[in-house]
C-alpha cells in the first residue's frame, strides 16, 4: 500500500511547485520561468488571478415576490392555488389553517392537524437525512468539489474536452470563458445563474457548456467565432424539473448524446436529452439524494454518490446498477481509469483511497455492471510528520477531490488538513499510476502554491500531449497550470528532455526500488 510516508518532503516555505521532470517535482520562486526547452509548450495558457475583493457576491434571494407588492386580499381558493404553485401541499394547508374566513372552522381544524402531521414526517425524514435541513447555499457548499465553495472567489472550473479552452465560475455568479486562441473573454450572466456548483463542456462539440445552478441547469450555446464579450441570455437553454434543486453535479456522456444532473434532495438522477429538453428520471430508493456524478471515459458506467453511506455504479446500456455500502460516511469523490475498468474513490471521514475493479461482459451477461464485491485500499493518507530543514510539516487527512489524467499515469488528490491541528494544511498529493497489466500506485510529490494560498479545485487538461497538465485554483483567486513532463507508456509522446531514452531508463530503475501498491 502506498502511504504519505513514502513521499518526498514538501517544498521549502516560500517556494512553489513549477513542473515535473524525470519523475521528480521541481519547485522554486513564483517568478521563475520554465526551462527553455519547455517554455513554448505553455506559452499560450493564461495564468490568472481573480481576487475576491473584485467580485461582489449576491445576497440570498427571497423565496417569493410577495414582499414587493402591496397587500391585496384575494379569495381563499386563489390563495391556495398560489400557495400550491409556490410551496406545494404544505403551503395549501398553511393557507387554509390561517384563513380569516369564519365559516370554514372544520377545514381550518383539519388543516392544522394535517400540517402538524406533515411537520412530524418532515422532521423524521430530516433526522434520517440531516442535509435536508440545510438551505440551498449550505447544501451546495457541503457537497461541492471546491474546498471552500462559499468563501473562495472561484467556485467551479471546467476544461473543454478537445481544445485549450476553460470556463471559470466566480463568486458573483458570472462565468468567464478563456481560450488560448482568442483574446476575447466572454462573460456569461443569466437571471437563473445563481450559486453555480458545477460545469461541464459537451464532448464532440465546439461551445456548449452545461451549468449546475441553484434552481435549474443552464445550457449555454456559444458561438466560437463571435467577438462579443456578453452573450445574450437567449443563448442559454433552461432545463428544470420539479423537486430537482439545487443541482450539485453534472456529467455528459462521452458521446455527447446525454446529460446527467444530480441534486441532494432528489433520489433520482435525471438523464436529459438537451435537444428536446426532455428528461428521464433514474429512480432508486434509499440514499436521500444524489450528490456527485462521474461518467467513465469509455461511456460504459456512471458513478452516483449519495449523502448517505452508500453509492451506486450504473451501467449505461441497460441502466441497471449495483450498490456499495461504506462504513463511516458518504462517498466524497471518485475518478475513473481511462479504459473505465477501475474506479478510485474516497469516503468522508476516512484518510484512504479505495479501488474497485470492473469486468466487461458480453452476450447473455451484457447489461451487468460487473464490479468486484469489495473495494481494496490502495493508499493511506493519514497525517504524517515530515522533518525538514525548516521544521516539521504535518500533511494528511481526508481527500476532498481527486482527478486522474487522461493517459492514466498521474493521479492528483486534494487532501484537506486536520482542522483541529493548526500546523496541518490543505495540499495536493500527486501519484504516478499504471493500470495495465496490473494496477500500481507510486508517490510523486506534493504541490505547493504561493505563501498563504490553499488549493481549492483541481482539473487535468484533457488533451495535453507532452505528459499531463494539472490546473490548480487557489484560495487567493490564482489559477496556475503545472505540467508533468514524461513519456507516456501508452501513447508515444514528444519529450523535451535532451536524452529521453536515458531519462526513461534511469527513472524506471529508481521506481522499482520504491515501495508501491501492486495487485500482484
Amino acid at each position: 500500500m502506498c502511504s504519505l510516508a513514502l513521499f518526498p518532503p514538501p517544498p521549502a516555505p516560500g517556494d512553489v511547485t513549477l513542473y515535473e521532470c524525470h519523475n521528480a517535482l521541481v519547485s522554486g520562486h513564483i517568478y521563475e520561468t520554465l526551462p527553455l526547452a519547455f517554455q513554448d509548450q505553455l506559452a499560450d495558457l493564461p495564468v490568472l488571478t481573480i481576487p475576491k475583493e473584485t467580485l461582489k457576491a449576491h445576497s440570498r434571494l427571497e423565496h417569493s415576490t410577495k414582499p414587493a407588492f402591496i397587500h391585496h386580499q384575494e379569495t381563499l381558493w386563489k390563495r391556495c392555488l398560489n400557495a400550491w404553485r409556490d410551496v406545494g401541499m404544505c403551503g395549501v394547508l398553511n393557507e387554509v389553517a390561517n384563513a380569516e374566513e369564519a365559516d370554514l372552522q372544520w377545514m381550518k381544524t383539519g388543516s392544522r392537524w394535517a400540517l402538524a402531521l406533515c411537520h412530524w414526517v418532515s422532521s423524521l425524514h430530516g433526522s434520517l437525512f440531516p442535509h435536508l435541513s440545510l438551505c440551498s447555499e449550505d447544501m451546495i457548499a457541503e457537497f461541492s468539489q471546491a474546498v471552500d465553495w462559499a468563501g473562495c472567489s472561484i467556485r467551479a472550473f471546467a476544461w473543454h474536452p478537445h481544445t485549450s479552452k476553460f470556463a471559470v465560475a466566480l463568486l458573483d455568479d458570472s462565468i468567464r470563458v478563456y481560450n488560448t486562441n482568442s483574446v476575447t473573454v466572454p462573460i456569461l450572466k443569466h437571471r437563473l445563474q445563481r450559486n453555480v456548483a458545477s460545469m461541464a463542456w459537451k464532448p464532440l462539440c465546439a461551445s456548449i457548456l452545461a451549468v449546475a445552478c441553484q434552481s435549474c441547469v443552464l445550457v449555454w450555446h456559444l458561438d466560437p467565432t463571435s467577438l462579443s464579450t456578453r452573450p445574450s441570455s437567449g443563448c442559454a437553454q433552461v432545463l428544470a424539473y420539479p423537486g430537482h434543486s439545487p443541482v450539485t453535479s453534472l456529467a455528459w456522456a462521452p458521446s455527447g448524446e446525454m446529460l446527467l444532473s444530480a441534486s441532494p434532495v432528489d433520489t433520482a438522477m435525471l438523464v436529459w436529452d438537451v435537444s428536446t429538453e426532455n428528461c428521464v428520471p433514474l429512480q432508486w430508493f434509499g440514499g436521500g439524494g444524489v450528490t456527485y456524478l462521474a461518467w467513465s471515459p469509455d461511456g460504459s458506467k456512471v458513478l452516483a454518490a449519495t449523502p448517505s453511506a452508500v453509492f451506486r455504479v450504473w451501467e449505461a446500456q441497460m441502466w441497471t446498477c449495483e450498490r456499495w455500502p461504506t462504513i463511516k460516511g458518504r462517498c466524497q469523490t471518485g475518478c475513473w481509469s481511462p479504459d473505465g475498468s477501475r474506479l478510485l474513490f474516497t469516503v468522508l471521514g476516512e484518510s484512504v483511497i479505495y479501488s474497485l475493479s470492473f469486468s466487461e461482459y458480453s452476450g447473455e451477461m451484457q447489461g451487468q455492471v460487473g464490479g468486484s464485491k469489495t473495494a481494496s485500499i490502495v493508499a493511506d493518507l493519514s497525517e504524517t510528520t515530515f522533518e525538514t530543514l525548516y521544521g516539521e510539516a504535518r500533511i494528511g487527512g481526508e481527500v476532498h477531490s481527486m482527478v486522474w489524467d487522461p493517459s492514466g499515469e498521474r493521479l492528483a488528490a486534494l487532501i484537506r488538513g486536520n482542522p483541529e491541528t493548526p500546523e496541518s494544511r490543505t495540499i495536493v498529493a500527486v501519484f504516478r499510476t499504471r493500470n495495465s497489466p496490473v494496477f500500481e500506485l507510486l508517490p510523486c510529490g506534493f504541490l505547493q502554491g504561493e505563501p498563504g494560498a490553499q488549493p481549492q479545485l483541481i482539473a487535468f487538461h484533457p488533451c495535453f500531449k507532452k505528459g499531463a497538465l494539472l490546473t490548480v485554483c487557489w484560495s487567493t483567486g490564482r489559477i496556475s497550470h503545472i505540467p508533468f513532463f514524461f513519456v507516456s507508456a501508452q501513447v508515444p509522446c514528444f519529450s523535451p528532455s535532451p536524452s529521453p531514452v536515458v531519462a526513461l531508463s534511469s527513472s524506471s530503475a529508481s521506481v522499482r526500488e520504491q515501495p508501491l501498491f501492486s495487485e500482484l
